[in-house]
């Protein structure tokens, strides 16, 4: 009996263990790349931002948010990593259809985003300053996202995780 109990708790605590890989492994992973994003893109980011006056971690967090961390389908297909709507030629070559723009790589999704910001509105007044917490207001203001409250939360929380600025 005692065989029994010991096999018996082997057990669940295999397949306690498993669950807890299961559930904790995608977080993990998820973290990981998210940094690896950041890592890659925060040369051409501070370049940009220096170029545009745009802060590099409001680029940094909207095209994580917006690519998911460029493993996002428009990312992948079409280098588009901020979700920036446009022609694209996917019905001829793939025979998808999708209201996204294709870019002929990443750095060129980067410089689209930055010429989108620079024809807005309260560019002129923000060039240069560093307030993420303006820029992103800004933004979600503007019409960027569908659901701009929820937009201006994500995206400052990823730069709040990553450290992405060092202003509070």
């Amino acid at each position: 009996m005692t065989n029994r109990i010991i096999k018996g708790m082997k057990l669940f605590l295999q397949k306690f263990i498993l669950w807890i890989l299961i559930i904790c492994l995608p977080v993990i992973c998820g973290a990981q790349s998210t940094q690896s994003y950041i890592n890659k893109y925060r040369p051409l980011a501070d370049s940009l931002s220096a170029s545009y006056g745009i802060p590099a971690a409001v680029i940094l967090a909207v095209a994580t948010i917006e690519s998911s961390s460029g493993a996002g389908k428009n990312a992948k297909i079409l280098n588009n990593h901020f979700g920036i709507m446009g022609k694209n030629k996917l019905l001829k070559t793939r025979k998808i259809k999708t209201r996204y723009k294709q870019y002929p790589n990443i750095t060129a999704s980067y410089i689209d985003f930055c010429n989108l910001l620079a024809k807005r509105k309260y560019y002129k007044r923000l060039k240069g300053n560093i307030n993420y917490h303006l820029w992103v207001d800004a933004i979600s203001k503007s019409g960027y996202s569908e659901l701009p409250l929820e937009w201006k939360k994500r995206v400052t929380t990823i730069i709040k995780k990553y450290k992405l600025s060092n202003t509070p």
